[in-house]
């Protein structure tokens, strides 16, 4: 395991500039959010855009809420709700004065200490997972056919979003399945697989090994990062939490195109994984998005770096 660089010394935030930061999240966060809620509220679906609030478990109101991460200060009397919320406490004052915070205002800090105390496992977890898929070569065979796999000799009655159409129709899916290599590191992914198709995949991913599987090039991996970092809020803040979702929902919206699914009525114009052009787009979008996740991922491991050991 890396060890944890000394913990930065505590900066602080004016009421007015926190406040301004937690503003601009928030609206940030509705572009998102509340067109969500609105077709949850209607009763309504969307095969792309519903994920990243369904899959995964952070919920709108959670994601909302603006954190400055470890070591920052908030002052200002609006701050003091913070204390009422979990992993906030009233800033010391050696750390106020070390911040230079003024000695009349309020001023609440991140508890980091009960933080590590009950988040210590996924802290170490997300380590080693963000480490070791950092070290790895990026594959970028897959082509995306983990969702072509998850509907595989499926009746048409059947299929997993039982409310769209399939483009090639369930013999034409089938055929692109049995007419290429599936070799999917990705066990979020491969665990949705049909049972007839997992006997296909070249590879076999479980739980355990996850941590010795993951890749840089898989796209799975790389909207996951989304998920690391909201597990690891309020220590990491906001805003590297958010740029994490807005990539995820950039690689959901490729994933879904590469699918087997037709999505052109819904504004999503198929990539044709299954012709010798349609690979070459998804490799190149693949390509960019492992990358940016690059990015991300050193971002994240650098947050982590600076948390106590």
């Amino acid at each position: 395991m890396t060890p944890a660089l000394p913990s930065p010394a505590p900066s602080v935030l004016s009421e007015a500039a926190w406040q301004d930061k937690a503003a601009a999240h928030r609206d940030r966060v509705d572009r998102y959010a509340e067109p969500y809620l609105a077709r949850r509220s209607a009763g309504k679906k969307h095969p792309v855009e519903d994920f990243l609030f369904t899959y995964y478990t952070q919920k709108p109101g959670q994601l909302s809420r603006w954190h400055p991460g470890a070591g920052a200060i908030l002052t200002g009397a609006s701050a003091t709700e913070r204390l009422g919320w979990k992993f906030y406490r009233e800033a010391s004052n050696a750390e106020r004065e070390e911040a230079g915070a003024p000695a009349e205002a309020p001023g609440v800090i991140l508890d980091v200490e009960r933080f590590l105390e009950l988040r210590r496992d996924a802290v170490d977890f997300a380590r080693i997972i963000l480490g070791r898929t950092a070290a790895r070569p990026a594959q970028f065979g897959c082509f995306g056919l983990h969702e072509w796999a998850m509907v595989y000799k499926q009746e048409a009655n059947a299929v997993r979003h039982e409310y769209l159409e399939l483009r090639l129709g369930s013999g034409g899916t089938d055929r692109v399945v049995e007419e290429n290599r599936i070799r999917c590191t990705h066990f979020d992914a491969y665990r949705f697989y049909t049972p007839q198709a997992t006997g296909l995949n070249e590879l076999t991913p479980t739980r355990e090994n996850q941590r010795d599987m993951e890749q840089p090039g898989c796209l799975h991996a790389n909207m996951d990062l989304y998920k690391w970092a909201y597990k690891l809020s309020p220590a990491l803040p906001s805003e590297l939490v958010m740029d994490c979702f807005e990539l995820s929902w950039n690689i959901r919206a490729m994933d879904m195109q590469a699918s087997p699914y037709d999505l052109a009525a819904w504004g999503y114009p198929p990539i044709r994984i299954e012709t010798a052009a349609g690979k070459a787009d998804y490799v190149a979008a693949q390509r960019g998005f492992s990358a940016e996740s690059a990015v991300l991922r050193e971002r994240l491991r650098t947050a982590l770096d600076a948390l106590p050991s």
